[in-house]
């Protein structure tokens, strides 16, 4: 009967114990789902007055207004000349020079004569992918000029270093849209976009796969086009610049007149974990 009885006990004892760990699954499940968010951080509202653009972005680069063509960048809350807002949307204009006010400053190119004035910005929340932020989504409609000539982009790059990059739209004087990854070697995806001077949705998910890299998968209007991965990435802060440069890479000589480069419903969201 003593045995009977034991057998009997230990036998509720693991259904009991079955049924905790069921329940500990679940609660833990429950947690597991309540301790990951999901953050907008930049909205399609930051173009809809001045002062929303300048709540969420600086005006030029991030360090300062040169860089690699023939562009220098000219915006501040006093001159929209190069970069203005009207309706929602962000226009940035390039515009011709009569004459070369000296070369770039930049680092590595001032050997390169300023034809142009054009526009440039970036965001004041920096992109840092790490395990508190182990993934993100960036995006942004684009209408581009593809003369030769004209270099309309949308990228992050490194804070402190360079690589990392990674270009989420690119062109270079043609229909050719360039999303390249870079970190220490260069991986490339070219895409013809038909009527690139519309509206055109480009986008990257941005994805931490390991202790040091990340995946970036890379998108045009909502169509998944590549998948590259940019090593020694997690833990490096990154800038999200919009900028339309000249010349350089896109060729030249570059439009005599006005280009304009619109821009709207940009995007910046990143997932939580807490």
């Amino acid at each position: 009967m003593s045995k009977h009885l034991t057998f009997k006990a230990m036998l509720l004892l693991t259904c009991l114990s079955a049924i905790w760990l069921s329940c500990k699954k679940d609660r833990e499940s429950v947690v597991t789902e309540r301790v990951k968010a999901w953050e907008t951080l930049i909205d399609g509202n930051s173009f809809a007055s001045y002062g929303n653009f300048e709540a969420k972005w600086n005006y030029n680069y991030p360090w300062g207004t040169d860089h690699n063509g023939s562009a220098r960048m000219a915006g501040s809350s006093t001159n929209h000349s190069q970069i203005a807002l009207s309706s929602g949307e962000m226009t940035i204009t390039a515009t011709r020079l009569a004459s070369s006010p000296g070369n770039s400053t930049a680092n590595g190119f001032t050997n390169v004569a300023i034809w142009y004035n054009s526009g440039a910005c970036h965001a004041k929340q920096q992109v840092l992918i790490n395990d508190q932020f182990p993934s993100y989504t960036i995006s942004g409609d684009f209408a581009v000029p593809t003369a030769r000539g004209t270099w309309p982009a949308f990228w992050i790059t490194g804070v402190n270093s360079w690589p990392p990059e990674s270009d989420i739209m690119e062109f270079k004087g043609n229909s050719t849209n360039w999303q390249n990854t870079y970190d220490g070697a260069w991986e490339n995806k070219l895409t013809n976009v038909s009527n690139a001077g519309s509206y055109h949705n480009y986008k990257c998910w941005y994805n931490k796969i390991s202790a040091t890299d990340v995946e970036c998968h890379y998108y045009i209007d909502n169509n998944w086009v590549a998948r590259h991965v940019l090593s020694n990435a997690v833990n490096k802060p990154m800038w999200l610049i919009i900028n339309m440069q000249m010349e350089g890479d896109s060729g030249s000589p570059g439009p005599t007149g006005n280009t304009l480069y619109r821009i709207k419903n940009v995007y910046m969201g990143r997932e939580r974990a807490f």
